[in-house]
């Protein structure tokens, strides 16, 4: 059966960028090995995703997808834009069968067993020849691309909005992993050319870096804004006053004006991601030990009507 990769994303042929970028996202979330451990579906279900984002997550290899060029394991498949002579056995572009069905993975079949030894004497003057169906079958093995190498990395909240360098060993290779400000859980960052060794010369793989981000105590990320819940007592709230709060860049003082209403927001400019903001919700607390004087002062206050209904 054909492979369709916008099917494996779960996503309509003509999703957006973003549509496809969070539906890779949900499924690598979903199938990560490190969450499926000894899960073999879900590791092959991981990599069935990956590859899948890596043509479609690419404006040029989406294009030659959609547009038959490629198929769905990125190799050239003969026909789309350049019709069939131009990249199939009248063009020395072909594709190579394993057990496996198509791809680099798997052992691959003598085309004698399928067409016959006389096949490649017929068109090359014998089965060593370099010219063959265009110059594929009888010449030199084709390059091919190295695997990529899945890894996932643990963060804190600061290090991922903040944007932060960590050292790490994969592969038995020391990387410095650049995380930009901003990260959000499940983010993965792509390093080219540091996955595994191409083959017959082919590229180096790439190293595909999932973040997994740990929450904070107390903030929150909402795009480029942090947010914050600030705790206030019933008699700050009511009579007002300043109190220090935290913020990714250290803290800062803000003064609580009399008569806060329980929800109100503050917001701290430029004190999120990138110029964003911090946004502080204000939440007061009715006390929980009894007070006497605290009861005997509300029951001297006029009545006010609070409710319309």
């Amino acid at each position: 059966m054909v492979k369709n990769l916008y099917q494996i994303l779960g996503v309509n042929k003509d999703a957006s960028e973003n549509e496809i970028k969070s539906a890779y996202r949900k499924l690598a979330r979903k199938y990560h090995p490190d969450l499926n451990k000894d899960d073999k579906t879900a590791a092959e279900k991981f990599k069935e995703i990956s590859c899948a984002y890596d043509i479609l997550g690419d404006k040029e290899k989406r294009k030659k997808y959609d547009n038959n060029e490629i198929d769905a394991d990125g190799k050239p498949t003969g026909f789309g834009a350049g019709g069939f002579g131009g990249g199939g056995f009248g063009g020395g572009n072909y594709r190579t069968y394993t057990q496996e069905g198509f791809g680099p993975q798997g052992a691959e079949f003598d085309f004698s067993s399928i067409f016959g030894d006389d096949i490649f004497s017929a068109f090359s003057g014998g089965r060593g020849g370099t010219r063959g169906f265009g110059g594929g079958f009888g010449g030199q093995p084709r390059a091919r691309k190295g695997a990529d190498i899945n890894y996932t990395m643990k963060i804190d909240f600061l290090s991922a909005v903040q944007g932060s360098e960590q050292n790490v060993n994969i592969g038995g290779k020391k990387i410095n992993v650049k995380i930009p400000a901003g990260t959000v859980d499940g983010q993965t960052l792509r390093l080219k050319g540091l996955g595994e060794t191409g083959l017959n010369g082919g590229a180096a793989g790439d190293v595909m870096i999932t973040l997994n981000v740990a929450p904070h105590p107390y903030f929150k990320l909402d795009g480029k804004n942090i947010l914050l819940e600030l705790p206030l007592s019933l008699k700050e709230a009511i009579l007002g006053t300043k109190v220090t709060v935290p913020t990714i860049s250290g803290k800062v003082m803000v003064t609580i004006p009399p008569y806060t209403a329980n929800g109100e927001k503050m917001r701290l400019k430029g004190k999120g991601v990138k110029g964003g903001d911090q946004i502080i919700t204000l939440k007061v607390l009715t006390p929980k030990t009894k007070s006497p004087d605290l009861e005997k002062a509300l029951a001297a206050m006029p009545d006010e009507k609070v409710r319309n209904f």
